[in-house]
């Protein structure tokens, strides 16, 4: 197999950024890039996330999730706490998220710290989730090999059947994360390479700290 790529281009013409036009806070600026590109690009899914982690085995793992909700604080997903990924965030704290926009040529890294949220806010969301999702999460051991895709499927009619007409618990298994940010870099795609690239760094006193980084 050789497949030569070295003709892929595209230049990025669509917007800049700039210093002057940015919030002291992060958290503000990634509010107003999620919604503009939430209501002006046709994407399907804008919360959509790469997270990555630091594996018990070493190596670095990446992954889509969905963000779902976002606070001054930080940014909030949910996973099972026994898959592959839970058990790194519990092995290594220090995770990555990113989001790339392509249609508006934006990107934004996240480092931060990755710590389950309490009981009760994954409770609330649980409740909230269609019960096809609560059915799933409940039945899914994940990231564990199992026999073939009709025991998963013969492990969630029995789920339906023994909870037909009943609340679904939230497993104990299963809940949030929040990561609370160190760093967000925002890039914004420029003309021959030259693209934007501004990074916020938290200091010792809690205090963001702003750069512009060589393309």
């Amino acid at each position: 197999m050789n497949t030569d790529l070295g003709n892929y281009r595209k230049s990025y013409e669509k917007q800049e950024l700039l210093e002057q036009n940015l919030s002291d806070n992060p958290l503000e600026v990634f509010q107003k890039w999620f919604h503009e590109v939430d209501a002006n690009f046709n994407i399907g899914e804008t919360n959509a996330m790469t997270l990555s982690t630091i594996g018990i085995d070493g190596f670095p793992k990446s992954r889509v999730v969905l963000l779902k909700k976002f606070t001054y604080e930080g940014f909030i997903f949910y996973s099972n706490y026994e898959s592959e990924k839970g058990k790194a965030i519990a092995n290594n704290q220090n995770v990555c998220l990113s989001f790339f926009w392509p249609e508006a040529e934006r990107q934004i890294i996240i480092k931060g710290k990755a710590e389950k949220i309490a009981d009760n806010l994954s409770d609330g969301y649980f409740e909230s989730r269609p019960r096809g999702s609560q059915l799933g999460a409940l039945v899914s051991n994940q990231s564990e090999t199992i026999k073939d895709r009709t025991t998963l499927e013969n492990d969630l009619k029995s789920l339906e059947e023994q909870y037909e007409g009943k609340p679904i618990p939230r497993p104990k298994f299963w809940g949030g994360y929040i990561v609370k940010p160190v760093e967000i870099e925002f890039w914004q795609g420029r003309p021959n390479r030259l693209h934007d690239r501004i990074r916020y760094q938290l200091d010792e006193d809690f205090n963001w700290i702003q750069d512009r980084l060589s393309p």
